[in-house]
């Protein structure tokens, strides 16, 4: 199937989409308007465009992210901001200190090409989630608030934190691997591995982790002040605790991710290349976990795990600033 082919197919079903699902904003025709329809197409687009021009997208990654970022735009801007502070941001990451990587990386790619399952590891669980908003709210931004709007603040947040994981996965995986300067150390027995094994943690992979997160929801509270009325804005509940819901979900969702890498997927270490691999052979020695899930596999489980607790976390801090405030 060629790229002419999916794309006519892909932009009736997008309009159909546009059409079916209400947008509460717009008074005139209940249904999302054709500016927000056309921004749910091209700025995907656009991004991905320029993605795959620099080889950070192959074309079925540029397919794969077009997809779900019309779905993200189309139902909360937020999402969408969000999603573009991640991919860039994850992008730079990747490209940063690349030769050094590559001594350490067996399969390592030329400024971290992704395809369409690596798209989907790390962006599957926000489109979801994206789709239910869609359901629940509608086509529009609104603020958090868990008191009046709780199903459309717990998949906002849940959405927000998704993302947040996929962003301080990354950061860690990429920053705090060349960041570091010793090994570092394997979360379930806290002795030092040889960088690149799964499951290997280090304060400088925590900490850019957490950051990784509270840019992402920075991204999307910034958005969120903009596109929501200033007098339904100012009459929710405080908004900035979704900083530190980013913080939570860029840490615990890198933490997440370490834990299943250390048990449920292979590290051996080959003697041959003195690099850590995932693949059992003569000339390898064992450091951890099993050949039970691949690095894809592990991204999709800490997304979907981390965008279950964020929004009992982000809940429990919104009521607990609610009780100090009264």
């Amino acid at each position: 199937m060629n790229l002419g082919i999916i794309l006519a197919t892909f932009l009736p079903a997008s309009l159909f989409l546009s059409i079916l699902f209400p947008n509460p904003s717009n008074g005139v025709s209940g249904h999302t308007s054709p500016f927000r329809y056309l921004l749910s197409l091209s700025i995907p687009a656009f991004i991905g465009w320029k993605a795959l021009n620099k080889k950070s997208l192959d074309l079925s990654g540029f397919l794969t992210a077009m997809m779900c970022g019309f779905v993200l735009t189309l139902s909360n801007y937020c999402f969408t901001v969000s999603l573009l502070v991640f991919f860039v941001s994850s992008s730079k990451a990747t490209k940063y200190k690349s030769e050094r990587k590559r001594e350490i990386e067996v399969d390592y790619k030329e400024g971290g090409q992704r395809n369409w399952v690596q798209v989907i590891s790390n962006g599957g669980v926000a489109t979801l989630l994206a789709i239910f908003y869609l359901l629940q709210n509608g086509s529009g931004e609104t603020a958090i608030n868990f008191i009046t709007d709780y199903e459309t603040s717990w998949l906002a947040t849940s959405a927000l934190g998704a993302i947040c994981c996929a962003n301080g996965d990354t950061w860690a995986s990429e920053l705090g691997s060349v960041l570091s300067t010793g090994n570092p150390y394997l979360i379930t027995t806290l002795k030092p591995v040889p960088k690149g094994t799964n499951g290997g943690i280090s304060i400088i992979g925590l900490i850019v982790s957490a950051l990784g997160g509270i840019v992402v929801s920075f991204g999307f509270l910034l958005t969120l002040m903009l596109c929501v009325e200033s007098e339904a804005y100012n009459s929710s509940p405080p908004q900035w605790p979704l900083l530190i819901v980013g913080l939570f979900s860029g840490l615990f969702g890198s933490l997440v991710d370490s834990l299943l890498g250390a048990t449920l997927q292979y590290s051996g270490f080959d003697k041959e290349t003195n690099k850590v691999v995932e693949i059992e052979g003569q000339h390898i020695q064992h450091i951890s976990g099993r050949l039970l899930l691949d690095n894809h596999s592990v991204n999709l489980l800490s997304n979907l795990f981390t965008a279950i607790v964020s929004p009992y976390f982000a809940l429990y801090l919104w009521t607990n600033i609610s009780s100090i405030e009264t």
